[in-house]
């Protein structure tokens, strides 16, 4: 059985914290606002290999009012839903993702953020695309007050 899921996910902009994209710490003077990491790429993954199984959102299993997942690293939020779909008996296909932001670029980070997302998900880095896009000055993204990240995962039994 082959199974889709999509999703997407938007953090603000803010000073003081770290920009983590992909599970890539970027040199950047603002960084996503959450209560995890706050890592847009991964929860975006995570949340679309949850919808493919129609197993809730991210909210349901690592809760945004929990002490436990307090600045929780979000390749570990990833982890937990590849073990889900693993328990499943499902393994990914491939993952398709966007990252929307105006600033840093995201090109020389890419490539680390697909290893990353790989070896997380246990599949090969040919199955794991990461693009971005910028806002261009339009927008949320366009005015460097949020990230926006979407992602589509095919999953196969």
């Amino acid at each position: 059985m082959i199974r889709i899921g999509q999703s997407m996910d938007i953090h603000q902009l803010v000073e003081n914290r770290k920009l983590i994209l992909g599970g890539v710490e970027i040199e950047h003077h603002k960084g996503c606002l959450g209560h995890s990491d706050a890592d847009v790429l991964l929860h975006a993954i995570s949340e679309a290999i949850l919808g493919a199984l129609a197993l809730g959102d991210l909210g349901k299993h690592f809760p945004d009012t929990s002490d436990q997942t307090k600045d929780m690293d979000s390749m570990l939020i990833l982890k937990g839903c590849v073990d889900m779909m693993k328990e499943k008996g499902y393994h990914i296909v491939n993952i398709d993702s966007t990252i929307n932001i105006e600033k840093p670029k995201m090109a020389p980070h890419i490539q680390k953020m697909r290893e990353n997302i790989a070896k997380m998900c246990e599949c090969d880095i040919d199955q794991v695309s990461v693009k971005a896009t910028r806002g261009e000055k339009m927008g949320f993204v366009g005015h460097e007050e949020g990230v926006l990240a979407i992602a589509s995962v095919l999953v196969e039994k």
